[in-house]
């Protein structure tokens, strides 16, 4: 499926160094930005402290790891283990990486919604809402806005693809009669990664949409070739759009939604620091230029983060790009 004819292609995602930190001045001196940046982090704070204090510890049985006897046999001989003890080092931090992963998605959804007027959605099955994560109704426009959304741009799979297709079709029509509005906008989104990286099975929703749509109804914008796809049905106009990181910050909240989500979890996260940091030694070899910040100018100073946090934002804006420019 992912090599269908019509699937567009998805240009690399470049930004550069110099417009993350023109961001985090432009933050910086926005009140109303500064003040999103906060109350994420404090909200961010209240939830991760929540999730750290249910996550595995080191007095936990061993049976709670779930560990792969071939993957634990594989991973010491390449570390050249030869006792337990060094394996059993390893289990703790890799069970907490797991955990997070299937809970940090739904974290920021909770967290980042609110503070940008978005209603977040609890998952209820066999309901209307079982499709959205979450939503908003822009009365003066007569618009439903809603959205699907998914941690990375890999997480899909072709039945989910197919269901997400079908659910919006069938449920557009009872969200537009349930909130008195005629135009229905659906996104599918991933909080993090590009179009690039994505493993295009987010595509196939629309196509899904294209074949499931009713048989009277009018596609007025093709997803051939394209990342939407718009049609009516009567006087209902339904569109669904795939936005993947930054495309996904940018709707929701603004060009620098993005930089703010990062500036708050690490206000949240990471403790600046004043003290002089000693030269680093990395086993990911592109990791030292993806962090560099010699090129900034010295005289460079915002109060949002602190120098010694400039690092951890060029850190995660990577994950919203496919590669930096200088």
């Amino acid at each position: 499926m992912a090599g269908h004819a019509d699937l567009p292609t998805a240009a690399a995602r470049i930004v550069k160094k110099s417009d993350v930190f023109a961001a985090l001045k432009a933050i910086d001196s926005n009140a109303a930005s500064r003040q999103r940046v906060l109350d994420m982090e404090n909200e961010f704070a209240k939830k991760i402290g929540t999730h750290l204090s249910g996550l595995p510890a080191k007095n936990s049985r061993f049976s709670k790891f779930h560990t792969n006897p071939f993957v634990l046999m594989f991973y010491a001989k390449q570390k050249g283990f030869d006792r337990v003890s060094q394996i059993e080092e390893h289990l703790v931090p890799a069970k907490v990486f797991s955990s997070m992963e299937t809970s940090a998605g739904n974290m920021v959804e909770k967290v980042v919604l609110p503070i940008y007027g978005w209603e977040p959605v609890q998952s209820a099955m066999q309901s209307h809402k079982t499709l959205l994560d979450g939503r908003m109704v822009e009365k003066a426009s007569g618009r439903f806005v809603g959205a699907t959304l998914k941690s990375g741009p890999r997480t899909l799979n072709d039945d989910m693809a197919h269901n997400i297709g079908r659910d919006l079709v069938s449920r557009a029509p009872s969200w537009a009669v349930d909130h008195g509005v005629k135009e229905i906008d659906f996104t599918y989104a991933a909080l993090y990664g590009t179009l690039k990286q994505s493993n295009k099975k987010d595509w196939h929703i629309l196509r899904n949409i294209e074949e499931l749509r009713p048989a009277q109804s009018k596609v007025t914008v093709s997803h051939k070739g394209a990342w939407c796809i718009s049609y009516t049905d009567g006087p209902l106009k339904v569109t669904a759009t795939v936005r993947v990181g930054i495309d996904w910050w940018d709707y929701l909240g603004g060009t620098n939604a993005w930089i703010e989500l990062c500036c708050a979890l690490i206000r949240c996260c990471i403790a600046p620091t004043t003290v002089a940091q000693q030269a680093a030694s990395y086993t990911i070899f592109d990791l030292p230029a993806i962090i560099d910040t010699s090129k900034l100018d010295p005289s460079f100073n915002v109060s949002i983060l602190q120098k010694s946090q400039f690092e951890w934002l060029l850190f995660i804006a990577r994950h919203f790009c496919d590669d930096y420019a200088d």
